[in-house]
């Protein structure tokens, strides 16, 4: 049983780079996690689009956005309008989201795709693959160059970025966590103000 997975940003790419990314880490499956699977100024990744170029190259795609996307639909995953991750995880969506995945890691070598191009700055790794960890014996993050940080080598950059330091009260395990749930807060979904207009 394939017990690694990767993940990667679609970024500013052009398919053919994109392609030769997923070519490279003989990636077999897309698992597409954005909320909204669509980009205004990058239109090559919109859903329909990216998933008929994957498939003319022989690449499964699957979009998992509503379970697995870093936006909720339920309400009291929210405060003042900011999404919290470690209400997010609960929820039944994200919990059979997991499952899918991890089920399909036993037949497919799967990449994670989010935008973002540093994976320390996108959900895919501090929401999902945060989770993953227990699951997966190898998380693998494909850079725009090709080039793959492992998880580990991403949290200790994420730690670098911070500025946490492990001490007396606190082991490398327990500020690993504590990184997580900062970044989590600096980069989770704001829902947009609706303005409401008197008829």
């Amino acid at each position: 049983m394939n017990r690694e997975l990767f993940t990667v940003g679609h970024s500013t790419h052009t398919i053919e780079h994109f392609m030769a990314l997923l070519k490279r880490h003989s990636i077999t499956a897309v698992c597409d996690v954005r909320s909204h699977p669509y980009s205004k100024y990058n239109s090559q990744f919109n859903r329909e689009m990216i998933r008929e170029d994957l498939k003319k190259n022989g690449i499964s795609y699957v979009f998992l956005g509503k379970e697995l996307g870093a936006r909720s639909e339920n309400p009291n995953c929210y405060i003042e309008g900011k999404v919290q991750y470690n209400y997010l995880v609960d929820e039944p969506p994200f919990r059979q989201g997991i499952s899918r995945l991890t089920q399909g890691m036993s037949r497919y070598s799967i990449a994670l795709m989010c935008a973002e191009k540093d994976p320390i700055a996108c959900h895919r790794m501090i929401l999902v693959c945060r989770e993953m960890r227990s699951l997966a014996e190898q998380i693998n993050h494909i850079l725009a160059d090709g080039e793959i940080e492992t998880n580990t080598e991403a949290e200790n950059r994420l730690l670098s970025t911070l500025g946490i330091v492990p001490d007396m009260l606190r082991d490398k395990d327990k500020c690993i966590e504590e990184a997580y749930d900062e970044q989590g807060k600096k980069i989770a979904y704001i829902e947009e103000e609706r303005q409401v207009v008197a008829g």
